[in-house]
């Protein structure tokens, strides 16, 4: 499994003969295109029109518990099965700076694909597809750059299923309460916003 995690890593890895462009482009996909995470569930949150407000909060926060489970996986696999990076390893080329602590499975990895497929599971099919792309783009991008091996990224996809299925299963137990005590937070602290009009109530 090592050597064909290498081999992918070689065929996918950037070199110093490699397009500026390119380059560039995988570094914006693997630095900054994360940040559609948060700022999408937080727009699940504030806005939406009045009849499927109810159904994105809810998307929202099942998304939010699978990424807090998902998250705490990867924490755990990452002390039990330590790995280094390519780059501590003199392996392959780097072009994004990182700091050298374990590689698998990876952060990012396990951020996009759980929000990935909590939309195709829970939201519709079309919104999985772009995300799922989405997803697929920043894996390929940190590999690309020499910070993460391919099967980092198949670790964040597995712990991202994990994620979503432990988030479905407590969701049955107390996903209904909490939704309703953070809309009462919510309400309380955005009382001069959803006043304003400026947030949904």
């Amino acid at each position: 499994m090592e050597t064909l995690n290498r081999t992918l890593f070689l065929w996918i890895n950037a070199t110093p003969e490699s397009p500026p462009w390119l380059i560039s482009l995988a570094t914006f996909l693997a630095r900054d295109l994360i940040a559609i995470v948060p700022l999408l569930i937080i727009a699940l949150w504030l806005w939406g029109p009045t009849d499927r407000l109810r159904s994105q909060r809810e998307l929202a926060l099942k998304t939010g518990i699978a990424l807090l489970y998902a998250l705490a996986i990867a924490w755990c696999l990452s002390l039990l099965f330590p790995h280094p990076r390519p780059f501590t390893l003199g392996f392959g080329h780097q072009f994004l700076q990182h700091a050298p602590d374990c590689s698998y499975p990876s952060d990012h990895g396990t951020t996009i694909f759980t929000f990935a497929l909590a939309f195709t599971l829970w939201h519709r099919r079309w919104s999985g597809a772009v995300l799922m792309a989405t997803a697929s783009a920043i894996a390929w991008s940190r590999i690309y750059l020499g910070v993460h091996w391919p099967l980092d990224m198949v670790g964040g996809l597995l712990v991202g299923m994990l994620g979503c299925l432990f988030s479905q299963m407590a969701w049955q137990f107390y996903g209904t309460r909490i939704l309703q005590l953070l809309s009462q937070l919510y309400r309380l602290v955005f009382a001069l916003p959803i006043r304003k009009g400026w947030v949904r109530d």
